[in-house]
């Protein structure tokens, strides 16, 4: 699992800072950065409030609202806007086999007469399953990966069954190459990125400006230990995973093949302060980046736990829309959104399409055995 419009408005909002001067926690003889903790309240044209406390990875710098931090499992809301504006585009058909996209075949082996979709990759119910790594080469190809029976349920077909993957992922970043022939990155700063105005990127690829990696949250583990995203002191040799030869030449990647290099599962990067405006998409109906009819289409209900249709991880997953976890408050409100876990951050954007408020939130440096939430009420 995870733990496993009005831009103008927004981008001219300053957000407070209320942190208070750097304290170095300490571990042994070590200084230690203070957590990094923001919190944004948000409404379809404005910020409500905010909160900005701790480090940005490192020991008196002090992080703010417009830090670029990789932010997990929510990339997949954001990959799942672009599939959809596709479909705006009419390049991408939801309920459409992706092997018309692809060009070659991928089938759960052990039901090889029932079609794989973008609707069920997007929803988690294509049979895929975590069974194998996730991550593959610069010129690795997602069809060998997936001939793997590990990758798939053994006896849940394809739409039967809800079981949150990673994996789905790289296939479907393959196959929205293929529908609209542009390389991942690109397609998502596009569709998604420039329009809203954001400088966030994929595995720092295209659409972050330039510079941007410099001000990156380095992500570190409670005791210190190096999560992602080390300190920038002089050039990168690779942003990418390496090819089998250990070179990283991006001509070496082929559209519609891979679908892994830019992590479309959890490799965005984007500050909290533009990761609002994603939020306040879902609270416009989709405006500027989607049709009302696509936006529709998204958000609406595609599986409903009902104690036997999926893994619900324990209660964890009750209901899922396309690239969105619809997820019921102690209240019973419904708020829409994701969660992002990994590298020992917890984060969270959901919106509240009732009320019209949103929520951006995160935490880093937690501990990998802390409890695992959804950072609606609070993080770890």
């Amino acid at each position: 699992m995870i733990r496993r419009v009005l831009l103008a408005i927004v981008s001219a909002v300053s957000i407070t800072l209320l942190a208070a001067p750097a304290i170095a926690q300490q571990a042994g003889n070590q200084q230690l950065p203070r957590p990094a903790n923001i919190l944004i309240d948000f409404g379809a044209k404005k910020i409500i409030k905010s909160s900005v406390a701790g480090d940005a990875g490192v020991v008196g710098r002090l992080v703010t609202a417009n830090d670029p931090v990789r932010v997990a499992s929510i990339s997949k809301l954001v990959t799942a806007m672009a599939a959809m504006k596709l479909v705006d585009e009419g390049k991408l058909d939801l309920d459409r086999d992706i092997n018309r996209y692809l060009g070659f075949s991928i089938r759960n082996p052990n039901f090889p007469n029932v079609p794989i979709t973008m609707r069920l990759l997007l929803t988690h119910q294509s049979s895929i399953k975590d069974g194998i790594d996730y991550i593959m080469p610069l010129d690795g190809e997602i069809k060998t990966v997936l001939a793997n029976p590990n990758a798939w349920q053994e006896t849940r077909a394809p739409g039967s069954w809800f079981s949150y993957a990673n994996l789905n992922s790289p296939l479907i970043g393959a196959t929205l190459e293929a529908a609209s022939g542009e390389r991942f990155d690109k397609l998502l700063a596009r569709t998604v990125l420039s329009p809203l105005k954001i400088d966030g990127c994929f595995n720092w690829q295209s659409g972050c400006s330039v510079n941007r990696r410099l001000q990156a949250v380095t992500l570190l583990r409670p005791n210190g230990d190096l999560a992602k995203d080390p300190v920038v002191t002089a050039p990168e040799a690779c942003n990418l995973v390496p090819a089998t030869d250990g070179s990283c030449d991006i001509t070496r990647y082929k559209l519609g093949v891979n679908g892994s290099a830019f992590s479309s599962q959890g490799g965005l990067r984007i500050s909290p302060a533009d990761l609002l405006k994603i939020g306040q998409v879902l609270l416009n109906n989709g405006r500027p980046i989607l049709s009302r009819k696509a936006f529709t289409e998204m958000t609406k209900e595609q599986w409903h736990f009902n104690g036997e249709n999926g893994d619900d991880e324990q209660g964890y997953f009750k209901s899922y829309a396309i690239g969105i976890h619809r997820l019921a408050d102690k209240q019973g409100n419904i708020w829409w959104g994701h969660v992002g876990e990994a590298y020992s951050l917890r984060a969270g954007l959901w919106i509240n399409p009732k009320t019209g408020r949103g929520i951006v939130r995160y935490v880093n440096m937690v501990a990998e055995n802390a409890p695992v939430g959804h950072c609606l009420d609070v993080c770890p």
